[in-house]
């Protein structure tokens, strides 16, 4: 069988066609600024040469309508006709208490996930777009959500649960939800078969770093906490967003500043994070660029940065009563070599010790411990789209 995968954004649509019979990558693509002026297809046909197709897309619906053209085009497509396609699995990114694993797709499903759009307001509707624009366009196989939020579903209470009164849980839900699962999934069980042990008799904590970033703690197969909360604005520092602040700042920056609700929420989402401290950028790289020039701002947002990663690490050892391994994942932690050296820097006591020389290394499948070093630290590159189309497949044979 061979499963499309979509991940579709708010003004984007990525896509992947994939083999199921040995898992092989038949042709990627990113359909980018759908609804905006200047679209355009980037599509990459496994064993042929990339194609770039500019053309403005109004829609989410004439934007996968270009995608399934170009896949079965007879010069650069890598399908003979949309028949090859056996099912369509696509990445929803909150799935509220209502999903712990993937499910196909149907009315009952497409209302939690509208019942999800005021805690993932960015996400959920372009997610919903995508899914309802392939079904127009596919209406006779199986379409699948992957959810982000369903490999936490295992935490207990004592973790997600906010310390605040009991209605508000029991009316709308508010407690910690967590995100970028399909990543730590992937890399967990990778991490599992590194260390050469049972999945289920493993204590990992997996980084996914990048523009958004989030760690989870997983002990006995389940994850037992994780970065992200609420919505992906909790946890760590981000390219644009704030990460743990104290709740009040949010209503004394209000009334400074003068900001409305959704002023606010755009404030600590889009505003903060490395961009808001450093005043340079949301690109970690770029940032980087600027401390090494000497822009101190620039360093101390690199500061706060790692500093907010090792007492999450702290904090998830002492949840775990102990670790096998850390593992860095996504864009900044498959490339950040000097990013990892620093968060890995000064934890001899917590048994992490890294080598500087194995660490230079970027987007390959390595351990970079020390000799000696109690716990082991990995870095795997993440595969989001294998865990879509698996879950994809098995739930349409």
């Amino acid at each position: 069988m061979k499963v499309l995968v979509v991940n579709a954004g708010s003004s984007s649509i990525k896509y992947q066609v994939m083999d199921m019979t040995d898992e092989s990558v038949l042709a990627k693509g990113l359909v980018d600024r759908v609804g905006i002026p200047g679209t355009t297809l980037k599509h990459e046909p496994t064993g042929k040469d990339d194609v770039l197709i500019k053309k403005d897309l109004p829609d989410h619906t004439t934007g996968m309508k270009l995608v399934l053209e170009v896949l079965i085009n007879p010069e650069y497509g890598c399908i003979k006709s949309m028949d090859e396609i056996g099912a369509v699995g696509h990445r929803v990114v909150h799935g509220g208490e209502g999903f712990a694993a993937s499910v196909v797709i149907d009315d009952a499903v497409k209302k939690v996930i509208r019942d999800c759009f005021d805690v993932a307001p960015l996400h959920n509707p372009p997610n919903m777009m995508g899914i309802e624009a392939c079904q127009e366009l596919m209406p006779n196989v199986k379409h699948v959500a992957v959810f982000d939020t369903a490999f936490h579903q295992t935490m207990g209470p004592a973790n997600f649960m906010y310390a605040l009164p009991y209605e508000v849980y029991e009316k709308y839900k508010v407690r910690r939800y967590g995100f970028h699962g399909t990543s730590h999934f992937y890399v967990a069980h990778r991490a599992a078969e590194m260390l050469g042990k049972p999945y289920e008799d493993c204590k990992i904590i997996t980084l996914h770093l990048g523009n958004g970033a989030s760690m989870a703690a997983i002990s006995n197969g389940k994850v037992v906490d994780t970065s992200m909360g609420f919505t992906p604005l909790e946890g760590l520092v981000m390219g644009t967003r704030s990460g743990d602040i104290d709740p009040a700042i949010v209503f004394f920056l209000m009334e400074k500043l003068n900001m409305d609700a959704n002023e606010a929420n755009n404030y600590f989402n889009k505003k903060s994070g490395l961009l808001g401290l450093s005043g340079v950028s949301n690109d970690l790289r770029d940032v980087i660029e600027a401390a090494e020039s000497g822009n101190e701002r620039a360093q101390m947002a690199l500061d706060v940065y790692h500093t907010k990663i090792k007492g999450y690490i702290g904090n998830y050892i002492a949840k775990l009563n102990g670790c096998d391994c850390i593992v860095f994942t996504a864009g900044v932690g498959e490339n950040g070599i000097g990013t990892r050296e620093e968060i890995c820097k000064d934890l001899e006591a917590l048994g992490i010790k890294m080598d500087a020389a194995k660490n230079k290394v970027r987007g390959k499948e390595v351990d970079v411990s020390a000799e000696g070093s109690a716990v082991r630290i990995f870095l795997i590159p993440t595969n989001e789209e294998l865990v879509i189309a698996r879950d994809t497949y098995d739930l349409s044979k």
